[in-house]
């Protein structure tokens, strides 16, 4: 008869995965066994992982690991699509980013990935009224990632936040499943106006890296923008913009831009002659 743990992972597959690659790792670095098995092999569920995993991270001596474990422990139970964008953003990592070969690796050691499931704890925070915790775990995010997320921000599933390093997400942004977010990139205001002031990142698209998007703009499904560049007008779908400030230059990015992960962007003509 199988146990209880063969039976959550029989239906979870991410879940085995992560589990058969983290007994891997503590086989092949002896040194890490102890933290690999009190990270991932001693729960019974994924989220009960990334709950210890983050409560670790996020502890200090204003709010403990342990308090922190039990809100994420409650968030989770509350809100099953937490653990679904969980798993989203997890895969979305190891499909993604050439340089991630597991899922265990990401989930241990990849800071965009701590930063973005942490943001989704203080996001569930902020809906539920407890809006002094939900800065709070803005303020602390930011300390340790190096990523500064509004827990208002409305962010979707399957994202990657890649390296992490330098990503601003103001209050009222709102971003879509399935985008990448390379390091250092903005969505940002203009000012000091208020309301409805950030960005909307549409389904499937490339931000490069240092990408600055600013103001109440809408960003179309399946775009991309260029390395570098400002954009302070809305992108259509499909289209790329490059430039300071930005500009199209062509609108075909392909299917998947967000997922074909290609920040090559070819040279426009000279028609200045």
């Amino acid at each position: 008869m199988a146990t209880p743990r063969e039976k959550v992972s029989s239906v979870d597959p991410i879940w085995s995965t992560l589990r058969q690659q983290a007994e891997a790792m503590a086989a092949a670095e002896p040194a890490l066994a102890g933290f690999v098995h009190a990270t991932i092999l001693q729960h019974e569920r994924l989220e009960q992982a990334i709950s210890y995993h983050l409560a670790r991270k996020l502890g200090s001596e204003d709010l403990s690991p342990l308090a922190i474990r039990e809100m994420f422990d409650t968030a989770v139970a509350a809100d099953e699509t937490i653990g679904a964008a969980l798993r989203a953003d997890l895969s979305a990592v190891f499909e993604r980013d050439p340089a991630c070969h597991s899922y265990v690796d990401a989930f241990l050691f990849y800071k965009g990935f701590h930063a973005l499931e942490s943001y989704r704890l203080a996001h569930w925070l902020w809906r539920e009224g407890r809006e002094a915790m939900g800065l709070f775990l803005q303020s602390r995010i930011s300390q340790l990632f190096a990523v500064d997320v509004h827990p208002a921000a409305k962010i979707g599933r399957g994202i990657m936040f890649d390296h992490g390093t330098g990503i601003v997400i103001g209050e009222t942004a709102v971003v879509e499943d399935d985008v990448s977010i390379m390091q250092d990139v903005t969505l940002g205001g203009t000012g000091k106006e208020s309301g409805d002031r950030h960005p909307k990142i549409r389904r499937g698209v490339l931000l490069s890296l240092g990408a600055k998007i600013l103001g109440n703009i809408e960003v179309g499904e399946y775009s991309r923008v260029g390395a570098g560049s400002v954009v302070l007008k809305p992108v259509p779908p499909g289209c790329t913009a490059v430039g300071v400030p930005a500009k199209l230059v062509n609108c075909d990015c392909g299917e998947n831009p967000s997922q074909q992960m290609n920040h090559f962007i070819e040279e426009l003509p000279d028609n200045t002659g």
